[in-house]
């Protein structure tokens, strides 16, 4: 059996009321915040759907889909694209509304602390864990992916 990395590169993105972990390796990129086209009858949280080097990518609102918020502040946001990891042709990138640019940051066992939260948790959050202090939830990719795929084809 492969041993597991002692360490791995992670990054920490801002989003409004928080903080989202995410492996370095499913951030594409960074863009800049641009008004989505509007998909008809999407849910609160799929927020439309934006170009990016020649694909139209679903634009997701995490703290909206995890109901955290209601409404999601544009001002100043920005876009993190992520690789999707389900293997569907048609949608290898999802958009992440973010507000500001993510750190790098390195994770260890040590360093990972998960939240003492008993509640269980809201759908596409995978765990709610402490880095150095700092709060963040690590999503479900994979359920979000789902939940978008669902989504778009109500």
């Amino acid at each position: 059996m492969a041993e597991l990395p002692r360490e791995i590169r992670g990054v920490m993105v801002p989003v409004t009321d928080g903080r989202v972990l995410l492996p370095n390796a499913t951030v594409a990129e960074v863009i800049s915040y641009t008004t989505p086209d509007p998909i008809a009858g999407a849910p609160a949280w799929l927020l439309g759907r934006l170009s990016w080097r020649g694909w139209r990518l679903p634009l997701v609102s995490l703290p909206i889909l995890t109901g955290r918020l209601a409404d999601e502040s544009r001002m100043n946001a920005r876009v993190a694209v992520l690789k999707a990891l389900g293997g569907n042709s048609g949608m290898p990138f999802i958009a992440l509304l973010v507000q500001g640019f993510p750190r790098l940051t390195t994770i260890t066992q040590e360093l990972l602390i998960p939240t003492s939260d008993e509640q269980p948790h809201a759908p596409g959050v995978r765990a709610e864990v402490l880095v150095r202090d700092d709060r963040a939830i690590i999503p479900d990719l994979d359920v979000i992916e789902g939940m978008v795929v669902e989504a778009l084809a109500a």
